[in-house]
């Protein structure tokens, strides 16, 4: 039972993928593409080969838990990604996991180009880790 969480941004997307277990955070990735399309079908992919059962989909509320444009593109790609793999989606609340990334990365050395390459899968791993311990916790 994999579990693929997905941090969904404009230029990257940022992909954790759980054990077997659905215990641990595992496998992590980057897609580079700003064509929502292009997004759906790896992550598509992605679910098929790693035997994903469902997706926990970043959902960037505001600060003040209104929902904005990023919020509203995320419910999008929910839609359309249960509609391609029949899979269910589940919105994660996500505020604040981007500067959390961002901050892990400075602590452990990374800088620059290479923070930028690795923050969204690190996001991505926040969410996975978040959800999974509630779903530990039994919430």
């Amino acid at each position: 039972m994999r579990i693929m969480a997905i941090d969904y941004g404009d230029a990257r997307t940022g992909i954790a993928i759980s054990d077997a277990t659905g215990l641990l955070a595992g496998e992590t990735r980057v897609i580079h593409s700003r064509k929502r399309e292009e997004v759906l079908s790896e992550l598509s992919e992605l679910a098929i080969e790693h035997q994903v059962s469902e997706f926990v989909l970043g959902y960037p509320k505001n600060m003040n838990g209104t929902i904005g444009p990023r919020a509203e593109k995320s419910e999008a790609l929910a839609e359309l990604l249960r509609e391609a793999t029949g899979l269910p989606v589940l919105l994660w609340d996500e505020r604040r996991t981007t500067v959390d990334a961002h901050r892990i990365l400075s602590e452990t050395g990374n800088r620059g180009k290479k923070r930028k390459e690795k923050v969204d899968a690190v996001a991505a791993t926040l969410i996975l880790e978040g959800y999974l311990l509630r779903k530990q916790q039994g919430k």
